[in-house]
């Protein structure tokens, strides 16, 4: 299964991956009009200490533990993708705790977790990380 992987050697701390990942997820056609004057809210998010710089995002696990402690079940794997039920989530946490890689995280209303689901959910083909990244720090294929 393809999945999403970071060079932080060739990262350069640009942010267009969350700006690209907030607007594929917008549900908008015109990225200007999405994203201006909002704080975005990627499921992605770049981290930054000084000497380096890389995208996280959800690993899509094999053993996902987050699938795993989710006690309503609003985690599953559907196919390797690691998705999230928001109708089932209670906003329990418990998966933001038990992530190894911080990538799940509460949604911006604090009501339900949000996560990288690969844009599957808005039909690129391709994450909308990986098509942004100017560089190619950031890509799609497997390994």
């Amino acid at each position: 299964m393809k999945r999403v992987y970071v060079n932080e050697k060739w990262c350069l701390a640009c942010h267009l991956c969350e700006y690209n990942c907030a607007f594929a997820n917008s549900g908008q056609k015109d990225m200007a009009k999405a994203l201006k004057n909002v704080k975005i809210n990627p499921m992605v998010r770049l981290e930054d200490n000084g000497k380096i710089s890389f995208a996280v995002s959800c690993r899509h696990c094999t053993d996902p533990i987050c699938v795993k402690s989710c006690i309503t079940g609003a985690l599953t794997n559907d196919g390797g993708i690691i998705r999230v039920n928001k109708d089932k989530c209670v906003g329990c946490l418990t998966c933001i705790l038990v992530c190894p890689y911080g990538a799940v995280v509460p949604a911006p209303d604090g009501s339900v977790i949000q996560k990288c689901e690969l844009c599957t959910n808005n039909a690129s083909g391709e994450p909308a990380c990986v098509k942004g990244c100017p560089n190619g720090a950031i890509v799609f294929e497997e390994r």
